[in-house]
């Protein structure tokens, strides 16, 4: 099946799945998660070489993803206000920026003062992203093509997260953040591209906290929430959690867990478009706290890489099948809306998974945090086999 066919059997559209501007909001999403997870795990490894320790490296992700999740409270408003494209390159600029001021000190007030402008550039990329691709993509297809941006900002997250951390251990933290700072500047050409205009423009968008009453978006929040929350605390804590005789393995691991979730984000796309959204969350929630509880064997590098890719398989599926799941219970309207709330959950649960774990680990250690991250997960299955059936009468109907 081509970029331009026409979609499944029994439907029609138009218009192709990835058109021009498609492709340009793909590029841009591609360039600006390169530059965010070439830092991800490098900036918490960067503030403990400062001698913050631990607690610092969980500090560091904490602040950026307050400022992020801060941020994309403010970002629907903003596009409706300016449109896409000044919006995106402004994200674009803010991580060039924060990656270029990392080189003046290690001191941990000027890393905390650099993630939080990093956090409210990643939030400006991240919510234009989904709701874009939303207008961009016929509806008989939305899921594929949610899938489709999930492998452009997926991949990144595969190259970037190991290079990040093999670039700063063999030739240094400054290198690393003067290529984040490179790539986004160089992304910036692509944005100029965007719509200027959303195609909702004019309307009035409610702030995030309210879209959850009444609109059946709680449950898919609570759910992905869960995911991002294991998410944070093995992005972040991995690096420094496996002992030093198998620290060498870090990247390997980091990559079996990237390496799959943008190629199960999209393959869940393609399914949830025939089958429905909803019965793939219990699956994906159970594989990923299995995947989570591997992690208890720090020590063993297969348990590590075993549990980093199931968990990798199962937040793949658990991002497509939230966000379509909330981009289908809104009107076009309320695409940005949706997509600040999932984005939200994403990095309100990577921050407070990366913070909390970062307290936790002191009295009870690694091994027993992960055991405790896992329990997390095991608390989302309530809420998932609740919406194991939406969306299914739709796509039998169709």
């Amino acid at each position: 099946m081509t970029l331009s066919d026409t979609g499944p059997p029994g439907t029609s559209t138009s218009r192709p799945l990835a058109g021009r501007q498609m492709i340009l909001l793909l590029l841009v999403s591609f360039g600006s998660f390169i530059g965010f997870y070439l830092l991800l795990s490098v900036i918490p490894l960067y503030a403990a070489a400062g001698g913050a320790g631990a607690g610092g490296a969980g500090a560091a992700t904490g602040a950026m993803m307050l400022a992020t999740v801060l941020m994309e409270l403010a970002v629907a408003r903003l596009v409706t206000r300016f449109g896409y494209r000044v919006v995106a390159s402004t994200g674009l600029l803010m991580l060039a920026v924060s990656a270029a001021a990392l080189t003046l000190s290690e001191r941990m007030p000027v890393i905390l003062a650099v993630c939080l402008l990093r956090g409210a550039g990643l939030a400006i990329v991240a919510v234009v992203g989904p709701a874009l691709t939303a207008e961009l993509v016929p509806v008989e297809r939305r899921g594929e093509g949610l899938g489709l941006y999930g492998v452009a900002v997926g991949a990144p997250a595969v190259i970037g997260l190991p290079l990040g951390v093999w670039l700063s251990g063999h030739l240094g933290f400054h290198l690393v953040f003067l290529l984040s700072a490179g790539v986004s500047v160089l992304t910036l050409a692509a944005a100029l591209g965007l719509p200027t205009r959303q195609g909702g423009r004019g309307e009035r968008h409610d702030g995030v906290p309210g879209g959850l009453r009444g609109s059946g978006l709680a449950r898919p929040t609570v759910i992905f929430a869960a995911f991002t929350v294991v998410a944070g605390v093995a992005e972040t804590f991995l690096p420094l959690a496996m002992p030093a005789e198998v620290q060498a393995w870090v990247p390997l691991a980091l990559l079996a867990q990237t390496a799959v979730t943008p190629l199960a984000r999209w393959g869940a796309g393609r399914l949830g478009d025939r089958r429905g959204s909803g019965p793939l969350l219990v699956p994906a929630v159970l594989t990923a706290a299995v995947g989570t509880a591997g992690l208890v064997w720090v020590a063993s590098p297969f348990a590590v890489i075993a549990g980093m890719a199931l968990f990798g398989i199962a937040f793949g599926i658990g991002q497509n099948a939230t966000l379509a799941l909330m981009l289908e219970r809104v009107p076009p309207t309320g695409f940005g809306q949706a997509s600040a709330l999932w984005n939200l959950a994403y990095d309100g649960g990577f921050g407070i998974g990366a913070v909390g774990f970062g307290l936790l680990i002191g009295p009870v250690g690694y091994p027993t945090g992960f055991a405790l991250t896992a329990l997390v997960l095991i608390a989302a299955i309530a809420p998932a086999w609740r919406d194991r059936t939406a969306g299914t009468e739709t796509h039998h109907a169709s």
